[in-house]
């Protein structure tokens, strides 16, 4: 009890911005519930940088005032651009061809004038040894000093050498095979990992602290896609999880797993994916069914793919749960169910509600990506993704990438304060529409429409199109 006190009074101390009219208690309780539980991700206040104060200091990254939410950006926005324009060279020569310095940058609107750097930038490496100095020129500030056997060193060689000296090297990947590295140092991987963690305790009105969890998505300490790592917070925050994904998974898993599989280990992989998808989907229905009869609280976090399968194959069979309300989903990634079709979420959400006994209410998407650290979530009113704007600048870019007016679909871009190791400014290859505010609930600040396509002649890319490929190709474990 007493150390609930304490968490209390940090969560107030921490946060002092006013959260919504008639949520403060809630909220301020599960805030202070999750800075009890995350104090280890959170530095000491008096070494926050603005980015970090931005990100710590209100208890509703999703109801700062928008004057007072601006203010902030602004602050830490600007701190983050200065800090890589003066630390990286790679991005102060590409800045100093736009003509753009800090100086220039003194309003919210001048914002906008910092340089995006395109998605496809961090997939435009080379192998071997030149790969891990192709990191440290990506990489703001110096790197650590490690050691790399070998003469021509495989990615993974090169990512857990980095990794094993303090780094968070992780990557992503689309169905080319070709992937996507970003270096991150510690501060901003627990950075990451707490503000994906808070704008889920901010959205969701249940003690998701008392569930037992089962995460459909690889095992955060068995691989370095940033899907798995980033979701190691999990295990920090309820009671017990479980893995559809419990192996050992590398760079050639994922590129055999997203590219199609070519060759003899290809058509292996291929032969046993019924069988292996099977097994995880079983696996998965049994842990539902002994949580149901127990009358437990579960939350089921990862890939919305894997999570319709088991419901489809409950359908079959002819089952479903009454899991309640103060149990939770929390998707991410993509809606590709198969080759070719999307399942829309609205349709997923009626779905969960059937078959599981999850209302809408608490079945939530997110929209997030490897190069950001800015976590978008569906509010419950009306399932719009929020963007978390003390600390993160969204914006649509219109045919000619300038940016476009609310209302209007095109390319989306950010600005995102809280990566240190590298500049996360960046023009994305997704396609979305975006809001001035929620059309349905009365939080203040930006929304995106509820779904995010890939932009044409962008190649389908997202956690859960990786977890759809490495299951298609057996390798659930």
């Amino acid at each position: 009890m007493r150390s609930m006190e304490v968490a209390v009074q940090a969560a107030r101390e921490l946060g002092d911005q006013t959260a919504r009219e008639g949520a403060i208690t809630d909220i301020g309780l599960r805030v202070a519930r999750l800075n009890e539980k995350l104090a280890r991700y959170i530095p000491p206040r008096d070494m926050w940088t603005p980015a970090e104060e931005a990100l710590f200091k209100p208890i509703d990254l999703f109801s700062v005032p928008i004057d007072e939410a601006h203010a902030m950006q602004l602050k830490a926005i600007k701190y983050t651009f200065t800090h890589h324009y003066n630390n990286n060279a790679f991005y102060r020569k590409y800045c100093d061809m736009r003509g753009v310095t800090p100086s220039d940058i003194k309003t919210n609107d001048d914002l906008y004038k910092i340089p995006l750097i395109p998605d496809l930038t961090f997939k435009q490496y080379p192998e071997g040894r030149d790969f891990a100095r192709w990191l440290a020129s990506v990489h703001t500030g110096e790197l650590p000093k490690v050691v790399i056997k070998g003469a021509n060193p495989t990615f993974d060689q090169v990512l857990n050498a980095f990794n094993a000296n303090g780094m968070v090297v992780t990557y992503s990947s689309g169905t080319s095979g070709r992937f996507t590295f970003i270096p991150r140092d510690q501060r901003t991987f627990l950075a990451s990992q707490y503000g994906l963690a808070k704008s889920v305790i901010n959205m969701w009105a249940g003690d998701l602290f008392e569930t037992d969890g089962y995460l459909l998505l690889p095992n955060p300490a068995k691989t370095n896609v940033f899907v798995g790592k980033v979701t190691s917070v999990y295990f920090d925050l309820v009671n017990d999880v479980q893995m559809a994904i419990d192996r050992e998974l590398t760079t050639k898993d994922i590129q055999t797993a997203m590219s199609g599989g070519q060759g003899l280990k290809g058509r292996l992989f291929s032969y046993v994916q019924n069988r292996m998808q099977e097994k995880t989907i079983g696996k998965i229905i049994q842990w539902l069914e002994r949580h149901d009869k127990a009358g437990g609280k579960v939350s089921l976090v990862g890939a919305p793919y894997l999570l319709y399968f088991v419901m489809q194959k409950l359908q079959a069979v002819g089952k479903s749960f009454d899991l309640g309300e103060d149990s939770y989903v929390l998707t991410g990634g993509g809606w590709k169910v198969r080759e070719n079709i999307r399942l829309p979420a609205k349709d997923f959400r009626k779905l969960v509600d059937d078959v599981l006994g999850i209302p809408e209410a608490s079945c939530f998407d997110l929209y997030g990506m490897v190069e950001g650290n800015g976590w978008m979530v569906q509010c419950p009113e009306g399932h719009y993704l929020h963007t978390p704007y003390t600390f993160y600048k969204p914006f649509v870019l219109n045919e000619d990438l300038k940016p476009a007016d609310y209302g209007e679909t095109g390319r989306f871009a950010f600005l995102e304060a809280l990566a240190g190791s590298y500049p996360s400014f960046i023009m994305t290859g997704d396609q979305a529409r975006m809001l001035e505010h929620c059309p349905v609930c009365d939080r203040p600040g930006p929304v995106l429409e509820p779904e995010v396509h890939r932009a044409k002649g962008e190649e389908l890319r997202g956690c859960a199109e990786e977890v759809r490929g490495v299951l298609k190709r057996g390798l659930g474990g």
